[in-house]
């Protein structure tokens, strides 16, 4: 189980405030990797951040990180530090490709255009796995190794809040909460499923 603890600090400047989630499991161990979405209700979201540098390693037979956070729009590094070849592949709807075989050192790259989660594999090694989050909006963060994760000058109107990870039982693997406007001190507690790792993709975690 997962236990999602909002808590809305006062801001200093006028009409905005920091949204602070805090992801745990039942027995309060923090949860890292868990996507959180925040979007204003009955407004634009902001644009995403146009950002560089993004790469998911190829390293012990397994893509590093596991989970990655990118804005539409970014180009992805896939470079092989294994010394042997990978494929790597993905058919999710958002974004389908073929990096076809390509050795140690050796570095292929892809463009994410489109917003959604990106599901990728190795076509020699079954065992790689790792997701890409597409986002189109700046408001999009994953929570750290201490389970939380921070929106600074988030304006004071009412929000909706997104879970999402590979791993949790819901319907798209997301909870969706909204949560009331508000500029003083509160909390929104959210319980969902998770299911347990594969056993190949313990090291992630």
């Amino acid at each position: 189980m997962i236990l999602l603890l909002a808590t809305f600090l006062a801001a200093p400047v006028a009409q905005a405030r920091t949204l602070s989630v805090r992801v745990t499991d039942a027995n309060g161990k923090p949860a890292r990797d868990v996507v959180v979405t925040l979007r204003p209700q009955g407004r634009p979201s902001p644009a995403p951040h146009a950002l560089t540098g993004y790469s998911i390693d190829q390293k012990n037979t397994q893509f590093h990180p596991f989970i990655s956070v990118v804005p539409v729009g970014a180009t992805v590094s896939f470079p092989n530090f294994d010394p042997f070849k990978h494929h790597v592949y993905s058919f999710s709807p958002a974004k389908p490709f073929q990096l076809k075989l390509f050795a140690k050192d050796q570095t292929r790259s892809v463009t994410f255009d489109r917003a959604g989660i990106v599901a990728v594999g190795c076509n020699i090694h079954d065992s790689m796995s790792a997701f890409i989050y597409v986002t189109d909006t700046a408001l999009t963060a994953r929570t750290h190794i201490d389970g939380r994760a921070s929106f600074p000058d988030v304006q004071s109107a009412p929000y909706t809040i997104t879970l999402w990870h590979p791993y949790l039982s819901a319907p798209g693997n997301s909870v969706i909460r909204r949560v009331a406007a508000g500029t003083s001190d509160e909390s929104e507690n959210v319980v969902v499923r998770l299911r347990p790792a594969p056993m190949h993709n313990m090291s992630a975690y």
